[in-house]
């Protein structure tokens, strides 16, 4: 592999992984004060490995409504009846197992259907259900209608809506669905159906709503004599675009992020795939233990795969190898991407896919390595069902590319994992407890990846001494808590040199790292202050690209601020897109004259023994060529609260005379963006004339200059 590193950094990159273990080395002042200012060389000579598209991937797990709401255009709750037609809210199953003994998994259900003309005109036939376990029946008199009501949808005035409900029913019974959206008689529409029989048959429903409210409802009600059955109902906006929310797609497909990663997550440990796929509305409800929550199984594989030609993206399958098995794993394969003569393409092509998807990418269970997970199983077993699974897979389509389910150092002690395998807080490199060693050990020649997972946190750190996660206290400084996600990655990039130098066969053949989870707790959602953190922590993957080639930020839908009828990029979805549309491909060398200060941390687990960061401290700097080398992109950020300013001498090439300045750079660090206000964040869009010697960058500002090359 080729890395490139500057005469500063150099000093510090063939670090001894015992260090790990040894008091932190001094590292080198910052020479700003010495120099008068800070001074970056870019050097488009000295290039490295292509960042990939795929470092801005996304991820999308069904955990609770995730993706049933946030993506998918159905407006209604259980709409196949998992819970019974009642008059009080319905109780879920008591909560059981490690996972789902969370707390904040436990998920009451907020709406539901309740009976209208009493609470004994509905019952529920669990003798012969349309679908899942139950259907309800409604009883009829022939002078009170009789049925069931769902409030709490949204509608907006002008706005049409579509959907079906399936039915059957006596030949006697008219049964009317009326969407309701105000006090008045005129408030709204009733569709009025007859003719039912002992079959099941959709009938078509639309609407038009002539108001704006968040609160309309949906009766089903029916007179005459004998009774009715509903199997399913579903409302949609018409303008949904094959299921999913338009203004969804609209702003993801903004991002241009190369892979899209579901259906978990954990949520995969307990998922069966052959749910999610057929009639829609004949696959079962079922209750997500992982989650305790009702999963409709309406976006499945053909629907997942679906969204991802509409974003214009790579699909990302996770398979269950929690309570999963190897022939389960190969019929998914099978049916993604055998022709449509094998038995799972032809059931593909029943459920209308006649051509294969040709997905590359599968990994292979998730964070198999926690107790929590379904299925959760020893090591040495794992890497046995690990390497089945692998064969069984590559038996359908040799081409795939296998993910494996990693954790190194960082992560056994992040999630308190290898204290139970062996004792160790923080694991010795290819201890029992150092899940991604061993699998490289053992499972190397099945896999062309290995996943990690990092979710850092500006308000913990790992105490070596007293083993376990403590308060940061003092606080962290602005800067430090930027620094933050970056820190996780350059661990990770650590641990990832102590395998090449402990592991001859890993150095022979090499597997890059896709971080396929990532996240940082600190801020709400929709502010901007995570913005810069974000941004260091995309400098530091293309600072070592040839390690990190993938990435699924947790989750797609953290890229929007949404309601239930809008969605519009918040200031992480306009960072992920300035970088993924705007910056280069092709890294090029980064030498400054202030290196970054010491961690603040003793090293040790999820605490690197080198800070992140370009030798431009407080500013960090990261350049590349586009993918033909015709434009040069250089982006700076200041993680500070101060005004920065950064000497520029660009080597190797000449620029034009003028660019682009890409740029974030609110007056408040806190600021946000929401759909129902107006955006205090932008992404500013400037020419500019030719690069000056000098450039000033703005507090807590991310920038990307871009410049044609001569």
């Amino acid at each position: 592999m080729h890395r490139f590193k500057t005469t500063a950094a150099k000093k510090r990159f063939f670090w001894i992984p015992a260090l790990m273990s040894l008091p932190l080395l001094a590292m080198p002042t910052p020479l700003l004060a010495q120099t008068g200012g800070i001074h970056a060389t870019i050097n488009t000579a000295k290039t490295s490995t292509p960042i990939s598209k795929n470092i801005y991937g996304q991820f999308l797990e069904h955990g609770g409504d995730i993706v049933n709401t946030g993506v998918w255009s159905e407006m209604l709750v259980d709409r196949k009846f998992f819970y019974p037609v009642a008059t009080n809210a319905p109780t879920p199953p008591p909560v059981m197992g490690n996972t789902v003994g969370n707390p904040r998994f436990n998920r009451i259900p907020t709406r539901w259907w309740s009976p209208i003309g009493g609470s004994g005109v509905v019952v529920m036939d669990t003798k012969a259900p349309y679908t899942g376990d139950q259907t309800p029946q409604v009883q009829l008199d022939a002078k009170v209608p009789h049925g069931f009501v769902q409030s709490g949808i949204a509608v907006r005035k002008g706005k049409a809506y579509t959907g079906r409900i399936v039915l059957a029913g006596s030949p006697t019974a008219a049964v009317q669905v009326t969407l309701i959206w105000g006090q008045a008689a005129a408030d709204r529409q009733t569709i009025t159906l007859r003719r039912l029989s002992a079959a099941y048959r959709k009938f078509l429903l639309h609407y038009t709503a002539t108001a704006d409210t968040d609160n309309a409802t949906l009766t089903i009600t029916g007179m005459g004599t004998g009774s009715f059955h509903v199997g399913a109902v579903s409302l949609m906006p018409a303008d949904n675009i094959d299921g999913f929310r338009p203004e969804v797609v609209a702003a993801l497909k903004q991002l241009h992020f190369g892979v899209l990663r579901f259906p978990g997550g954990n949520f995969v440990s307990a998922y069966e795939w052959r749910y999610g796929v057929g009639d829609i509305d004949k696959r079962p409800p079922i209750f997500d233990p992982v989650w305790h929550a009702v999963q409709p199984n309406d976006v499945g594989t053909d629907e997942f795969l679906t969204l991802c030609r509409l974003l214009g993206v790579e699909p990302y399958i996770t398979v269950n190898a929690g309570f999963g098995d190897a022939w389960s794993a190969r019929e998914l394969v099978e049916y993604t991407n055998g022709a449509a003569t094998t038995p799972m393409g032809k059931w593909r092509t029943a459920n209308g896919h006649a051509a294969p998807y040709h997905v590359r990418y599968f990994g292979i269970g998730n964070e198999s390595w926690g107790d929590y997970q379904m299925g959760a199983m020893a090591l040495p077993q794992f890497e046995l069902k690990y390497d089945l699974f692998a064969k069984e897979m590559r038996k359908v389509d040799p081409t795939i590319q296998l993910i494996a389910p990693g954790a190194m150092p960082d992560v056994m002690e992040g999630a308190d994992q290898a204290r139970r395998i062996n004792g160790q807080y923080v694991p010795d490199y290819l201890s029992s407890a150092d899940w991604t060693g061993q699998l490289i050990l053992h499972c190397l020649n099945n896999m062309n990846m290995i996943s990690e997972h990092y979710y850092a946190s500006g308000t913990q750190h790992t105490d070596i001494k007293l083993q376990k996660k403590v308060p940061i206290n003092p606080p962290l400084s602005l800067i430090e808590w930027e620094r933050a996600p970056a820190v996780q990655v350059r661990a990770k990039y650590e641990h990832y040199q102590a395998y090449l130098q402990r592991i001859p066969a890993f150095r022979a053949h090499p597997v890059p790292i896709a971080i396929d989870e990532w996240a940082y707790f600190g801020a709400g959602r929709d502010s901007y202050k995570v913005v810069p953190a974000y941004a260091w922590a995309f400098h530091e993957m293309f600072r070592h690209s040839d390690v990190f080639q993938m990435g699924a930020f947790t989750f797609a839908t953290s890229m929007m601020s949404e309601n239930r009828t809008e969605a519009v990029l918040n200031p992480t979805g306009m960072l992920f897109k300035m970088y993924s549309n705007h910056f280069g491909t092709i890294p090029v060398e980064v030498s400054g004259n202030s290196p970054q200060p010491k961690p603040v941390f003793p090293a040790g687990g999820d605490q690197p023994a080198v800070n992140p960061g370009s030798d431009t401290y407080p500013l960090d700097v990261s350049a590349a060529l586009s993918q033909d080398r015709k434009t040069l992109t250089i982006a700076v950020l200041n993680p500070s609260d101060s005004e920065q300013t950064l000497q520029l001498t660009i080597e190797g090439t000449q620029l034009a005379s003028s660019g682009h300045l890409y740029r974030m750079a609110p007056h408040s660090i806190d600021a946000t963006v929401s759909v129902d206000k107006k955006p205090e964040v932008q992404a500013d869009d400037l020419p500019l004339g030719p690069l000056p010697g000098t450039i000033t960058v703005r507090p807590f500002s991310v920038n990307i200059y871009s410049y044609a090359i001569q």
